[in-house]
């Protein structure tokens, strides 16, 4: 907040605090004091900024209220009042349904909000208000209510709306638009700490994403790019005032630093709104063994069964993982060594408690040869439930709270558009191919040679989507990134539902693999719960690459493809000469 205040010029300073987890975190605050429940982190940015925001003219919009919005205005004034300055806050309410979930056919969850579109932020702007909080919000109203205020956009200006709900997408995520968690992070000047995004945004909806002079990072079409494919599905990107085409996007520079996104088209929003659901699931806990030097997998095998041997009765759910870190004739103790990796859940805390830490670390004396763990035995700890609920637009009582404490109810949209599963865009493509050249013509590379990806998790699916630069480059990508392509090169999705969308506009291909992270970020079920490596996995794995979209750089992958290939035929001979050391020592042993 300091860094953005002193930066430049600005007129309102928005800011996203609600992850799905951090609304789990919260309702566990709650659970041990009713006051609690919003974003601490907040209060104590506003003990350093609110003066400077208020002498410059700054408006500050965020969704830190959480589940307590209303309590978290009331300490804005107090802390306003102890550092003398004077502000007005507002703030909005209604998205909590906690107390009528079983009755709305929700259950009985920890957390129940639904997610509000951006008119209540409007209305307290539109009242004078120089600070309004919220709960749970989309991430992109905190921006879409401040253009509604200050243009007078109505329920009616669906693509203006839509425009502006693209232009909070890209920059939801901070510095991920500038150059944080891009793919291509090597072409980007002075990374070590990249300046936040900002979005101008014109009457029409239009933008231009940009960020203050002199900080670190990049605004390019690509790191643009990268955060409009993050954590979506299809080309209709829903929310509770409009639905925007992310289809029609369109990016031009507009100078440096500067990236114009114009062209969106907005639908009418969908019949319902969006409900984030958290429940404890019950506990969890994990161990990690390191396994050293030879017979990993044998070494595997042999603690594994222990372990389970020792678990009677065993936990609800036990997983086991086994990371082949490890590297023949390493020259340091770490790269020869694999990790396995057990977590188990339970809804008694004692069985995922002591008692299954305890078991493993017993083991030490009486296992594999060089027996380790990665950290000492604890107790379980809970774990949370993400899943996505829903209810009628006119089910939330939204409500604007004014500076003056007048309660404004706001109208749920009368025109919606019935969800879609986009039936014009299928979800497959798993026929589109262009000309396929012959072996003479490609070279196997990692995907990511050409490619840029941005991937994220929604519950427990994740997405990953997949671009590259030029259009010669498109045709070959959405020809060789079918369904049946991706599940080869990530096997961990042979199980899953995968749905497969096209973006032209953006030459991205998206892939949302449902089911992935289990119950969601708070379960655990991936050692990557949130899937913000799996773009990455994706662009390492070897694809046929046709020369002529290599360029110059043709002869130089013929050298480095050759030089693999000579460096895993040596691998294969010193993993060979492994096993037959191991399979000699063991027979002398046996001896």
């Amino acid at each position: 907040m300091r860094e953005m205040l002193d930066g430049g010029d600005l007129d309102v300073l928005t800011g996203d605090y609600l992850a799905e987890l951090t609304m789990l975190i919260l309702g566990r605050d709650r659970l041990k004091d009713p006051t609690r429940g919003y974003a601490k982190t907040y209060l104590r940015q506003l003990e350093d900024c609110l003066g400077t925001a208020v002498e410059r003219g700054v408006t500050l919009v965020s969704n830190a209220g959480g589940l307590a919005p209303a309590r978290l205005a009331d300490e804005i004034r107090v802390l306003a009042d102890r550092l003398g300055i004077a502000v007005a806050v507002a703030h909005v309410e209604g998205d909590d349904l906690i107390g009528r979930a079983d009755a709305l056919g929700l259950g009985a969850p920890l957390t129940a909000n639904a997610y509000l579109g951006a008119f209540g932020i409007a209305r307290c702007l539109e009242a004078g208000a120089q600070v309004v909080v919220t709960g749970r919000v989309t991430d992109a109203s905190v921006v879409v209510g401040p253009a509604v205020a200050r243009f007078g956009w109505t329920r009616d200006d669906l693509d203006a709306l839509a425009g502006a709900v693209v232009a909070g997408h890209v920059i939801e995520c901070g510095t991920q638009a500038t150059g944080g968690n891009y793919s291509f992070f090597t072409d980007v000047p002075d990374l070590r700490r990249p300046g936040f995004p900002i979005a101008e945004i014109e009457a029409d909806g239009s933008s231009v994403i940009t960020k203050h002079p002199g900080t670190g990072g990049a605004v390019t079409i690509g790191t643009v790019t990268a955060q409009l494919m993050y954590e979506v599905s299809g080309p209709r990107y829903l929310g509770p005032d409009a639905t925007a085409r992310l289809d029609t996007v369109a990016l031009t520079d507009d100078g440096p630093d500067r990236v114009r996104i114009a062209g969106v088209r907005g639908e009418a929003p969908p019949p319902t709104l969006k409900v984030s659901r958290n429940t404890v699931g019950g506990f969890r806990n994990e161990t990690t063994f390191v396994l050293t030097g030879l017979d990993v997998d044998a070494k595997a095998a042999l603690v594994r069964a222990q372990l389970t041997d020792a678990l009677v009765p065993p936990p609800a759910q036990v997983e086991w993982t086994l990371a082949r870190t490890d590297h023949p004739d390493a020259d340091t103790e770490e790269a020869a060594s694999a990790l396995l990796r057990v977590v188990v859940r339970d809804p008694d805390p004692a069985v995922v408690g002591r008692r299954f830490s305890g078991a493993a670390i017993e083991l030490a004396l009486a296992s594999y040869p060089g027996f380790a763990v990665t950290a000492p035995p604890g107790n379980g700890s809970p774990y949370g439930v993400f899943e996505a609920g829903y209810v009628e637009q006119s089910v939330p009582d939204h409500t604007a709270v004014l500076p003056d404490g007048t309660r404004v109810a706001i109208p749920a949209p009368t025109v919606t558009t019935p969800l879609s599963d986009d039936p014009d865009v299928p979800g497959d493509c798993g026929s589109v191919r262009p000309d396929v050249a012959s072996d003479a013509d490609t070279v196997m590379l990692p995907l990511g040679t050409l490619a840029a990806a941005r991937s994220g998790d929604k519950g427990g699916d994740a997405n990953v989507g997949i671009w590259v630069r030029t259009d010669d480059e498109w045709e070959w990508l959405r020809g060789c990134l079918t369904v049946d392509a991706i599940r080869q090169l990530l096997p961990e999705t042979a199980s899953s539902t995968l749905r497969r969308y096209e973006f032209p506009n953006l030459r991205a291909v998206n892939v949302v693999v449902h089911g992935l992270l289990g119950a969601g970020v708070a379960s655990g079920a991936r050692f990557d719960p949130q899937a913000k490596g799996l773009g990455e996995w994706l662009r390492s794995r070897h694809v046929p690459i046709p020369r002529h979209l290599l360029g110059d750089r043709s002869t130089q992958a013929t050298t480095a493809q050759a030089t693999t290939a000579q460096d895993s035929t040596a691998q294969d001979t010193t993993a060979r000469a492994g096993t037959a050391q191991a399979t000699t020592t063991s027979s002398g042993a046996s001896a």
